[in-house]
């Protein structure tokens, strides 16, 4: 493993941007422009944040597996540690161990611990093997070349029930929001 892999590991494991801290929420989702070249990504929606030292990861939203967790479905979250378990939960208070905080009471975790409650207990919560992970800058370049729509993450979205279709949703999303701008913008030049 790289040290930039391991690193990330290390951040997400550990929870650099501890849910205790309570910062502020820093969850976007990343959705495949169509043509992506990039068939891990292809017709992905990704929601992902920001690590205190400047990595962004985050987990693929639609891409369900045949796979299982404890009798819970796994999806796959990226290509980055594909056998470790990452959970995406809402709580209404900060969890014991360190998670990112995505939304307001919106949590990513790879720390046993808190995987064992929400197994435990009746929280909303996907489980996911991998995740994905950009180096620094390197999504900055992705978004230069297109690569990606930018959309605000919103909670009923990160847990709806089927996934299908999420994906050419928020496309004409992200299409209507771009042309709307440009109408808009023509609209106000003289």
């Amino acid at each position: 493993m790289t040290r930039a892999l391991a690193a990330l590991a290390l951040a997400l494991a550990c929870g650099q941007g501890l849910a205790q801290d309570a910062p502020p929420a820093n969850g976007v989702l990343l959705v495949a422009r169509p043509g992506m070249a990039d068939p891990r990504f292809a017709r992905t929606v990704v929601l992902a944040t920001q690590a205190q030292e400047g990595h962004t990861l985050g987990v693929v939203l639609n891409r369900p597996t045949s796979a299982s967790h404890e009798g819970r479905p796994l999806w796959f979250g990226g290509p980055v540690l594909e056998r470790s378990i990452v959970a995406l939960f809402a709580a209404d208070a900060p969890p014991p161990a360190a998670a990112f905080h995505v939304l307001k009471g919106v949590y990513l975790t790879m720390q046993p611990q808190v995987i064992e409650a929400l197994l435990a207990g009746q929280s909303r919560y996907r489980l996911y093997s991998g995740f994905a992970a950009w180096a620094p800058g390197q999504l900055e370049r992705e978004l230069a070349e297109s690569t990606w729509y930018v959309l605000p993450a919103e909670e009923q979205t990160l847990f709806r029930e089927s996934m299908e279709g999420l994906w050419e949703e928020l496309v004409a999303k992200a299409q209507g929001a771009r042309t709307r701008a440009g109408a808009i913008a023509l609209q106000s030049f003289p």
